[in-house]
């Protein structure tokens, strides 16, 4: 890494700066009032749904997407078989869109462990929630840590002040005015990463001998364009029937039961509008693709360009380097600048969002909706800034913290693996305050514990844990875990813990509104 920040130089802070100063300024005119809790989480359920589903799209993609997918293309065997996990974003999308978002705004509700309690009683709201804390706080964290790679790539700063500086800026963003702010930045920066994704591609193709041509031969000779995996091994990442039968339910999850992106749902005028928004935000696909058709590219360019000896050295030990390095060393002078501002928009789009959510839920659960109701609300407003101030500390220590394992684990694996604790059960309490049959949470809380112990057992974040601390050897840790693609265990979860749910539950007390 040594020397690679040096090529980021006064023109690209310049517009890095501006861009930052600019979507500053632009959230801070757009805020409107801010007299009410309704008006800080929800933006008065005022706003129109282009907006709402292109901040949807910006949470989704976050820097993830924008350094962790060329990542993993690049990377030995790297192809386009993820895209196949898009079957399953879009078939959710269509089912949220059509039956979750009328039963979210026939009941006048703020989320959707307001409509759990309604059918499963009080302590639903409170244990869902206290799942959607985890996964949010795990998950979000590794974000923050993908973009702290980024900015650390550049400047050579110190990694923890990465985080942190990347932290501070979520945090300023969504005090300033709450979601209203959130969504409008969030519009903004869809806009620039996807001009910085296009920009990224066309100076690839422009620097590859050859051309496009050329990328589309040496790209498809090396495999890196195969878009199909019918295999059946349960132990392959990125197939069809992944695509088919295991990510509608995590994307379900993600788009019905996480507060992360509800909340954006209930900021539109009306349920049809609401419906708009999720499903025409199924637009996110295509900046995957174009987030694929980079890495492909930044391996046909390094193989015609050989990176030198310690970029070389970087690459082999962690492939989510390779995008960032590119950037700082390739990129003419002002438009790396305006790529990092891409990187950069996706990924505090994702974690303003977060600390919204996360400070709406909290302060739905310590006052409950009725107490909401009826409190101060400045003094309401003071509490909910507070709480976004407590929520991006914590996500900025618990991303301190995961930089210990960066090295070890793909962070787009990382990613998606935090929430796969949580996703199964927070979706099949939602799925059971759905069906006819009456139970209460307890069998919930049973089968989530059997759940989390499951994951625990078939993913590596455990053994990684035992194996730092010199517990067990990574050949123990092979043999005991089981040779299984993560992936499966959200519909696994999901149904064991909905089974449970049923046959352990308890008939809930008389249901009361939310």
């Amino acid at each position: 890494m040594e020397g690679v920040h040096t090529h980021f130089l006064w023109i690209d802070w310049a517009v890095l700066t501006a861009y930052l100063l600019v979507t500053t300024w632009i959230g801070h005119a757009l805020r409107g009032k801010q007299s009410t809790m309704q008006d800080f989480f929800l933006a008065g359920r005022s706003l129109p749904w282009p907006a709402v589903s292109g901040s949807i799209v910006a949470t989704e993609i976050s820097a993830i997407t924008f350094v962790g997918v060329p990542g993993m293309v690049f990377a030995a065997g790297g192809d386009f078989t993820y895209l196949q996990w898009g079957i399953g974003s879009l078939m959710a999308r269509f089912i949220v869109g059509v039956y979750f978002v009328r039963v979210f705004y026939e009941r006048g509700i703020f989320s959707p462990y307001d409509y759990m309690q309604s059918r499963l009683g009080a302590g639903a709201r409170a244990f869902t929630t206290a799942l959607f804390f985890v996964g949010s706080i795990l998950g979000q964290s590794v974000r923050l840590l993908v973009t702290a790679l980024i900015l650390w790539t550049v400047t050579g700063l110190a990694f923890e002040w990465c985080i942190v500086i990347i932290g501070v800026f979520a945090i300023g963003w969504t005090l300033m005015g709450g979601m209203t702010t959130v969504i409008w930045t969030d519009v903004i920066q869809f806009f620039v990463f996807i001009g910085g994704g296009l920009l990224a591609f066309g100076v690839l193709m422009f620097n590859i001998d050859g051309g496009f041509a050329a990328f589309l031969a040496e790209a498809g000779a090396a495999g890196k364009l195969r878009l199909l995996d019918l295999s059946t091994d349960p132990n392959v990442q990125f197939t069809l029937w992944v695509g088919l039968l295991a990510m509608p339910f995590q994307n379900v999850a993600a788009f019905g039961t996480d507060q992360l992106n509800a909340q954006r749902m209930f900021c539109c005028r009306n349920a049809q509008d609401a419906s708009k928004a999720i499903i025409a935000s199924s637009v996110s696909l295509l900046v995957t693709v174009l987030m694929l058709a980079v890495g492909a590219a930044l391996f046909v360019y390094y193989q015609q360009h050989a990176p030198t000896p310690a970029e070389a050295a970087l690459f082999a030990k962690d492939t989510d380097s390779v995008f960032p390095v590119w950037i700082t060393t390739v990129i003419p002078p002002g438009l790396s600048g305006l790529i990092l501002a891409g990187a950069f928009a996706a990924a505090i789009s994702s974690l303003d969002s977060a600390l919204a959510a996360l400070s709406q839920t909290s302060m739905a659960l310590w006052h409950g909706k009725d107490g909401l109701e009826a409190a101060d609300q400045r003094r309401l407003l003071r509490q909910s800034r507070f709480a976004v101030v407590g929520w991006g500390i914590a996500l900025i220590l618990v991303a301190v913290g995961l930089q210990a394992v960066r090295g070890q684990i793909n962070l787009l694996s990382l990613a998606f693996g935090m929430v796969t604790y949580t996703y199964g059960p927070m979706l099949a309490a939602f799925l059971l305050a759905l069906s006819p049959v009456r139970r209460d949470i307890r069998g919930i809380v049973i089968g989530t514990v059997l759940s989390v112990l499951l994951v625990l057992w078939a993913r590596p974040d455990l053994y990684n844990v035992l194996a730092a601390f010199g517990a067990i050897t990574a050949e123990q840790a092979a043999a005991f875990r089981p040779k299984i693609n993560f992936a499966w265990l959200y519909p696994i979860t999901c149904l064991l813990t909905l089974a449970c749910g049923i046959v352990l539950g308890r008939k809930p007390p008389t249901p009361r509104a939310a």
